[in-house]
């Protein structure tokens, strides 16, 4: 480090961060530029101005090899995600799933039986990314058979997927908001419920009434008979074809490590694509690559089962790696944390500290891309805060994971929007109004503490002090 480099003021962080918030804003929605490019912009605005301050470029290199590395497990997830939903295109496990779905879910009630689905495959694997790579994209197939909307879809799906991700006690993200925040895990998931559970509750009524719009979504006997006729011709389909996704339920479920279950969910798929549908070695490597290469001569399917492989991940990677470099500049030379510092000073109220928590752990999530960074950096930032206004750390921890793990599905430059654009094929921006749990939480929490609902003192002054002495 240079001997003039120095931390940036408020002054220097705002205008920092604003130049990225206006190069993403602008580039984005008014010159409908690369999100790509728009990154790199980005990218060089934050090593500019951290020249600015007297750091060297070898400061700056590494700082960005800091920010990608909070996020090799995610990097690895991306490209075996690829590998997993090829694997099972030619193992015939999604044709296995498309074909029974079609055949016996209603389009009334297909919408709250995800939503309810997804929430329980990620509350017992403890991964959104899981729930979304397998579930997610069965659930894609057979809603756009029925002729939903892709987005209501997609947004149904990462609802519950993020439902289960943070309510789990195996979720990464809150054992880690937990553990950032001082407080113990069933305690935060406890927390949690208070405001989760009633806003889980609104989702599922208003997917449920979305449903019953596409009552007369029943597909005509003639278009449906020849979809499963067609997927009978092309692959062997029976319960056998579902071992792969068993694999990785079961592993998930004991806590295997996330890219020890796919390698092993993809190896059965293989196996299953040579020995039961009788595809040859070639063709089935290729496909781990290029993606599914089953070709029906039905237009629907074939859009269906053309997907995966590690190609197709590739450009929400390179994206995901620019945010996460980006990310770490802003971090390791202090422009997130004076800013949120500075605002911290002026914080007076309970409540208001609640959602400023919120509110900066999402800016965090827009500048660094990342959850994990933002939560770690907001525990550090604000426990002080919460015990000066004698506040329970388990509403901090709340409020993080709210604030951070949610919201990242609907930025698309963060690792969590990218993976779920690229793997359920519906830009962020397209999905991002109907991923209800997602934006509704955060806003009905904030709501809560300005109500006094759940804002739970310490057990300290729950024993010592009264409650008027609180300010709400």
């Amino acid at each position: 480090m240079s001997s003039t480099s120095k931390e940036p003021s408020f002054q220097h962080a705002l205008l920092t961060f604003a130049a990225i918030v206006s190069v993403i804003g602008v580039g984005l929605f008014h010159l409908q530029t690369s999100l790509h490019s728009l990154m790199l912009i980005c990218l060089i605005v934050g090593a500019g101005s951290a020249l600015i301050l007297g750091y060297s470029y070898k400061d700056i290199h590494q700082a960005m090899n800091n920010g990608i590395k909070t996020a090799l497990s995610a990097i690895y997830i991306f490209i075996l995600i690829g590998v997993v939903i090829a694997a099972f295109i030619e193992s015939g496990t999604l044709a296995t799933l498309v074909y029974y779905g079609i055949s016996f879910i209603d389009p009334v009630f297909f919408l709250p039986a995800g939503l309810i689905l997804c929430s329980l495959m990620s509350l017992a694997t403890g991964t959104s990314w899981g729930t979304v790579g397998t579930a997610g994209v069965v659930l894609m197939s057979i809603g756009s058979c029925m002729g939903l909307p892709l987005p209501l879809i997609a947004g149904m799906v990462i609802s519950g997927a993020c439902f289960g991700d943070k309510m789990s006690p195996v979720s990464d993200t809150t054992n880690l908001s937990a553990m950032s925040s001082k407080t113990s895990l069933y305690a935060h998931i406890k927390s949690m419920s208070y405001t989760t559970g009633p806003v889980y509750l609104i989702c599922l009524a208003i997917f449920t009434w979305l449903g019953m719009g596409y009552s007369s979504n029943t597909m005509p006997t003639q278009h449906l008979n020849t979809l499963m006729t067609t997927l009978e011709s092309h692959f062997s389909l029976s319960l056998i074809t579902l071992l792969p996704l068993l694999v990785m339920l079961v592993l998930s479920i004991r806590q295997v490590a996330a890219e020890v279950a796919m390698v092993a969910a993809a190896a059965t798929a293989v196996l299953l694509a040579l020995l039961l549908q009788g595809t040859d070695i070639s063709t089935v490597l290729n496909s781990l690559f290029n993606g599914g290469s089953v070709q029906t001569g039905v237009e629907q399917l074939d859009s269906l089962l053309s997907r995966g492989g590690i190609n197709s991940m590739m450009g929400t990677l390179s994206l995901s790696l620019m945010a996460l470099a980006l990310g770490g500049i802003l971090d390791r030379f202090g422009f997130l944390r004076v800013l949120i510092t500075g605002v911290v000073r002026r914080v007076k109220r309970r409540a208001s500290l609640v959602a400023t928590t919120i509110i900066s752990v999402f800016f965090g999530n827009l500048a660094m891309g990342e959850a994990y960074m933002s939560i770690i950096l907001g525990g550090q930032l604000f426990g002080d805060s919460y015990d000066a206004r004698q506040i329970d750390r388990s509403v901090m921890s709340r409020s993080l994971e709210e604030g951070a793990t949610l919201t990242t599905a609907l930025i698309p430059w963060t690792t969590g929007g990218a993976f779920f654009a690229a793997t359920l094929g519906v830009p962020v921006l397209d999905y991002a109004p109907w991923a209800l749990l997602n934006w509704i939480n955060p806003l009905v929490s904030i709501v809560f503490a300005y109500m006094g609902i759940a804002l739970f003192r310490c057990k300290e002054i729950k024993d010592n002090a009264p409650a008027s002495q609180i300010e709400k």
